[in-house]
């Protein structure tokens, strides 16, 4: 049976999480027109020995979870993961279940598909922290491709997780801790309100894409090894993190704008402090 690009990058997402924190804390969500919200959420139950009722956890329940072609999935479906999302908790039958620490959500979509999809509302799209585009793989990567999966399939099974719950939390932890100056801080602010004014843009980055731009900037630097954020952190990340908080009006998608070519003019033309001031602060 024939695998599509897309199907082959799903089931690579799949494992990735099980070999990371291991099959027990990952959890998958296959989005589908039919699904309801309790299909994500869980459902109570009502338990006639016990005479009560009990809640039996849904695929959010985990510290991982990939949600798969979320744009499959109704308006009614995907609503189920913004209190998720946002407040780390779910509410079913008016009581709050808290989620797992970590949690976090991986979702993927095919833009190229348009038939039987729903369009993302703002809301949820301001939840994720990054849009990250796959596209195909350089040569070198391919021909690893076909040498370590040529000879034989690698089984899920026969991997072994090299991260646990208690691991990324510590990880986190470690991103936090890398100092922002006042500098930088306000930078991050006048990058995110400068998209609220370009020309063509109908919504710009939110309070929240500021805190992602952010966390983001830390993240940057703590994987560069520094205990400190630079303005460089903040135009690495930039692109990543709003491109998909920007929506541009009808006439300016006509004019050939994209959010990656409005990020890039108000990298350009925003000051940025300098990196010694930016340092010395932190």
């Amino acid at each position: 049976m024939p695998v599509t690009v897309r199907e082959a990058a799903n089931r690579l997402v799949e494992q990735v999480q099980q070999v990371v924190i291991g099959k027990r804390a990952a959890s998958r969500v296959q989005c589908t027109p039919d699904l309801v919200p309790s299909d994500i959420t869980g459902i109570s139950m009502y338990d006639q020995r016990a005479a009560r009722f009990e809640y039996l956890p849904g695929p959010l329940a985990a510290n991982v979870v990939l949600v798969d072609e979320i744009n499959r999935a109704t308006p009614r479906a995907q609503s189920a993961l913004l209190e998720a999302m946002q407040e780390r908790q779910i509410t079913v039958d008016q009581t709050t279940h808290r989620l797992p620490d970590p949690f976090l959500v991986i979702a993927t979509q095919n833009p190229v598909e348009l038939e039987g999809t729903f369009p993302l509302p703002e809301a949820q799209l301001d939840r994720f922290l990054f849009l990250v585009t796959l596209g195909y793989p350089e040569a070198d990567d391919e021909d690893t491709i076909l040498r370590i999966h040529g000879p034989a399939s690698v089984l899920p099974e026969t991997l072994t997780p090299f991260l646990d719950a208690r691991a990324i939390t510590s990880l986190r932890d470690e991103v936090r801790a890398a100092r922002v100056g006042d500098a930088v801080r306000r930078y991050v602010v006048e990058l995110v309100r400068a998209t609220r004014r370009v020309d063509g843009v109908e919504l710009g980055g939110s309070p929240r894409a500021a805190l992602a731009l952010y966390r983001a900037a830390q993240a940057h630097a703590a994987i560069r090894g520094r205990a400190y954020v630079l303005p460089d952190d903040v135009k690495a990340q930039a692109t990543a993190v709003l491109r998909h908080r920007l929506f541009l009006s009808a006439d300016a998608q006509m004019r050939g704008r994209t959010t990656p070519t409005v990020i890039a003019e108000v990298l350009a033309r925003t000051p940025v402090p300098a990196e010694d001031v930016a340092a010395s602060a932190s």
